[in-house]
């Protein structure tokens, strides 16, 4: 993840803070690189691939959790825990999928039907 990339904020509509720095992934080659290879994700950050409607954990070295967001944001799939060397099935509504360390979702009490903003 590139430093001049902007890191949004992904909140849920009751105001909660879901982590505190989201990056855009909105490129092809973004979009691939996602974050494999990568040793971790930071414990108040994210990746958001747009658009994209399913994903892969092809070579990941960590478990993260998914929430694939349609054009409002609105949380109509989503995974949590998803583990390496698996993959995602195609989400026909999704617009984008968004990356969070393991347990994220849960902690912030997201499930499918809610909002999501990233500001």
């Amino acid at each position: 993840m590139s430093s001049t990339q902007r890191n949004f904020r992904l909140t849920t509509s009751a105001g909660k803070t879901v982590v505190a720095a989201v990056v855009m992934a909105d490129t092809p080659w973004q979009r691939f690189m996602g974050l494999m290879g990568k040793r971790e994700l930071a414990a108040d950050a994210g990746l958001c691939l747009r658009p994209c409607s399913s994903i892969h954990m092809f070579f990941m070295r960590f478990p993260v959790d998914v929430a694939f967001i349609d054009a409002d944001g609105k949380v109509v799939h989503m995974y949590n825990g998803l583990r390496p060397w698996r993959v995602s099935r195609i989400v026909r509504r999704a617009k984008a999928a968004i990356e969070l360390p393991s347990g994220a979702l849960a902690r912030a009490g997201v499930g499918v039907g809610d909002l999501l903003t990233m500001s």
